[in-house]
């Protein structure tokens, strides 16, 4: 418990124990405990040690499993999720400093939506209503950033416009500009030229509570 800074509460709570129950094993005042398998996963050793066994903490443990393999455990793949907010609208992205997770999600879910490799694809959240009714304000987006070249006219888009990170629909002009299109019809329509434009990513599945 020193070793990994917890107390005699925290090792209770975790374990589903009383307080008391911990400290009377700890003074000897309790020879055993039929939650010793739990103590010990909880403590990072083995009922052997704790019960005077071994003196090896180690010895016979099992090895904490990595992120990969939990994921493969359960048939999934891991993908990061963003804190980044997309503006279906503008959201502005330049010196925003980003922070990440990732989630474990079925391999054969995710294959219904792309093929890309999971390090490739993020998680983010849609705001504003400019993309009502396909896409809700914070409706979770898919994005997969393999795909980066506008040859799909009219599919939905992650971009960068102005230092604005949006959501939008994307059709290539006849003059060389890209106009940014929202499925919301109040919202009017902009267009891009000569480099203003930056494609993040494909939007490839919305994911929204109900």
């Amino acid at each position: 418990m020193a070793e990994l800074g917890k107390t005699q509460a925290a090792v209770a709570r975790a374990v589903g124990v009383s307080q008391q129950a911990i400290g009377k094993i700890i003074n000897g005042q309790s020879s055993g405990s039929k939650f010793i398998a739990r103590i010990a996963r909880e403590l990072m050793t083995t009922p052997q040690y704790l019960s005077g066994e071994t003196d090896d903490p180690s010895e016979g443990a099992l090895p904490v499993p990595t992120a990969d393999d939990v994921a493969d455990q359960v048939g999934g793949v891991r993908i990061k999720e963003i804190d980044l907010d997309y503006g279906m609208g503008a959201s502005w992205i330049d010196g925003v400093p980003v922070t990440e997770v990732e989630r474990v999600f079925p391999a054969d879910w995710l294959v219904q939506f792309t093929r890309a490799h999971p390090q490739y694809l993020f998680f983010a959240h849609g705001a504003g209503d400019s993309m009502m009714p396909t896409i809700m304000d914070r409706d979770i987006v898919l994005i997969d950033t393999t795909q980066q070249t506008l040859n799909m006219s009219d599919r939905i888009w992650a971009v960068a416009f102005g230092g604005a990170g949006m959501i939008k629909r994307l059709r290539p002009q006849p003059d060389g500009g890209v106009k940014l299109m929202s499925d919301n019809p109040s919202v009017r329509d902009e267009v891009a030229y000569d480099g203003e434009l930056s494609i993040i990513g494909r939007v490839v599945a919305v994911m929204r509570k109900i």
